[in-house]
């Protein structure tokens, strides 16, 4: 049985109360003697060194303690394997094959052991059963034994949260009003709205051609990722394989299928192009490229927030009264992804060579606190962030500016360097950000607290307000109809070598063909190239890529259900 309790005596670091669950972590706060310098060694980090900054400041003075950030790079991992000593901190980022060799070779404490959770970890236990019970079912083959070795990122609060909305269907708003809010059903009434809107728009501010929306490539996969992310933003069906997912149903939609939703939103983009409303440069844009194009006003339309209102709504368009808004069909049904109490798979575990276990567990603990959460999300509470008189969060002056602009500086704030360079390098996170903050009712994103939804911030935005009924984007997307995807245990198979080959050949044949059907000049064009793709593809290998395809549908399915 190890001794948990060694590090007291020559550390004479502070200990949290087990019974403190509100997030004041001051056991550390009143520590005699030199800080101990915890290592964390932390797959997902980006960053080699001590930690720095605000952060390195809050943790100093709650826990006398300095975190050297060590991230996996230059075969750390194996290293740190072959010699036997992980670091005292380990963040996973999966819980695959790495995490569970490391159980199985001993280099990771049992939580429940000599009660160091129960004792050092309380609100965890108290407020993250869920994701402890899934750890536990996580070792390697054979392993028997009621033993946590930590829990997953990203923990809901409740199973019926879900993430925020970014399929918005964000759509100038001032233009679409001076156009009198053509109704607009399916995403073909679209078309026609985009058309008066280039006679009302015909130049950016730049005086270059303005366009209903620009692609970009960069993100393309087994499809064309603007193709297949507009039948989700409109069906609600998620990408699976080469194909759609409907999580309402369990059905499969492959790409290729006669009049499925693939298709119909490759028409629907050819449309655009024929009648000069695609950004023609679509095809070799950078995401960057695009982005200067949405900052200039040079695009009407996007399906997602962040590159729609997300760049547009800068202060200077909002006082010139145009702003980009969301206006779903009436016949859409977009996709927003649930949480999950189980949490999902990058893994805050410690360390079973460290000295400190009950420190790591407390700092840990901490980092699950609403304080905590908070803090290494938005600064320390009481500078850049706090609750109001009612229990409401609410960004300080300082707060404001380092959330709108992280190089921010701290040191009138009594911390060194920016906002930026305080910001935790760990690089994981306990609750999910949409997660609700049980002390405030409020979900830890700022995008939906009260204080920040203060009414319009200019005349264009109340009138989509008035239009609406809603105040909020949040508010919108839940008045309307929607899909969710519910959060389950799936996690998508592994294809064996012979049949990788075989996907990578026929689904570059899917995008390389999906893009030459968005240029086509012609309606025969269009129909002769997608005819050749389908062709094409069948040539290749899509039966066999579609089955997998169906597979992976299937088990999902069941995931989903058993959750149910």
């Amino acid at each position: 049985m190890r001794n948990f309790k060694r590090w007291l005596s020559v550390a004479m670091a502070g200990t949290m109360l087990a019974g403190c669950l509100t997030g004041c972590a001051g056991g550390g706060s009143g520590a005699k003697g030199e800080p101990i310098t915890l290592t964390v060694f932390s797959q997902l980090a980006n960053y080699s060194g001590e930690q720095t900054g605000w952060s390195a400041d809050v943790l100093l003075e709650k826990f006398n303690v300095k975190l050297n950030i060590v991230p996996d790079l230059n075969g750390a991992y194996q290293t740190r394997m072959e010699a036997g000593d992980l670091g005292d901190i380990v963040v996973w980022g999966s819980d695959g094959s790495s995490y569970t060799n490391a159980i199985k070779a001993g280099l990771l404490y049992d939580w429940n052991e000599d009660d160091l959770l129960a004792d050092y970890g309380p609100y965890i236990l108290e407020n993250m059963g869920n994701a402890l019970e899934h750890n536990a079912t996580i070792k390697p083959e054979g392993m028997e034994g009621d033993t946590v070795y930590g829990f997953g990122h990203a923990v809901a609060a409740s199973s019926e949260d879900h993430q925020a909305f970014f399929y918005t269907w964000d759509l100038r708003w001032d233009l679409y009003k001076e156009l009198g809010y053509p109704e607009v059903k399916e995403i073909e009434d679209l078309i026609p709205v985009f058309e008066d809107m280039k006679e009302l728009c015909p130049t950016d501010e730049n005086g270059n051609p303005t366009y209903a929306t620009a692609l970009w490539p960069d993100w393309d996969g087994d499809m064309c990722m603007y193709v297949k992310s507009t039948a989700t933003a409109f069906y609600g069906y998620d990408e699976l394989g080469i194909g759609l997912y409907d999580p309402a149903t369990g059905n499969y939609y492959d790409c290729l299928m006669e009049d499925g939703p693939y298709l119909r939103m490759l028409h629907f983009y050819n449309q655009l192009y024929q009648k000069g409303l695609l950004d023609p440069d679509s095809m070799t844009n950078t995401y960057d490229k695009m982005t200067e194009k949405v900052q200039a006003g040079g695009t009407f339309f996007s399906i997602f927030n962040y590159s729609g209102r997300s760049i547009f709504n800068t202060d200077e368009h909002m006082a010139n009264g145009q702003m980009m808004l969301s206006l779903t069909p009436d016949n859409a049904s977009p996709i927003v992804y649930g949480m999950d109490t189980l949490g999902s798979n990058r893994i805050w575990s410690i360390g079973a060579k460290t000295q400190y276990p009950e420190l790591c567990m407390e700092i840990i603990n901490y980092l699950c606190t609403p304080e905590g959460r908070l803090t290494m999300e938005y600064g320390p509470q009481g500078v850049t962030w706090d609750y109001d008189e009612n229990g409401l969060t609410y960004f300080t002056e300082l707060g404001k500016l380092c959330h709108n602009d992280i190089t921010t500086s701290m040191e009138d704030a009594g911390y060194t360097g920016t906002f930026h360079d305080g910001q935790l390098q760990i690089n994981n996170i306990t609750w999910a950000l949409d997660a609700t903050n049980p002390e405030s009712g409020e979900r830890f994103n700022c995008d939906y607290w009260a204080s920040n939804n203060v009414g319009a911030s200019c005349d264009i935005e109340q009138d989509w307000m008035d239009y609406t009924g809603c105040t909020t984007t949040d508010e919108y997307m839940e008045s309307k109809a929607y899909t969710v995807a519910p959060a389950s245990a799936f996690v998508g198979g592994s294809r064996d070598d012979e049949l990788e080959t075989k996907w990578d050949q026929t689904t570059n044949c899917i995008v390389t063909y999906t893009w030459n059907a968005i240029y086509a000049e012609s309606d025969e064009e269009y129909e002769q190239i997608v005819e050749e793709m389908i062709e094409k593809a069948n040539s290749y290998y899509y039966q066999e890529c579609l089955d997998w395809s169906r597979e992976e549908a299937a088990r999902r399915k069941a995931c989903e259900d058993a959750l149910n």
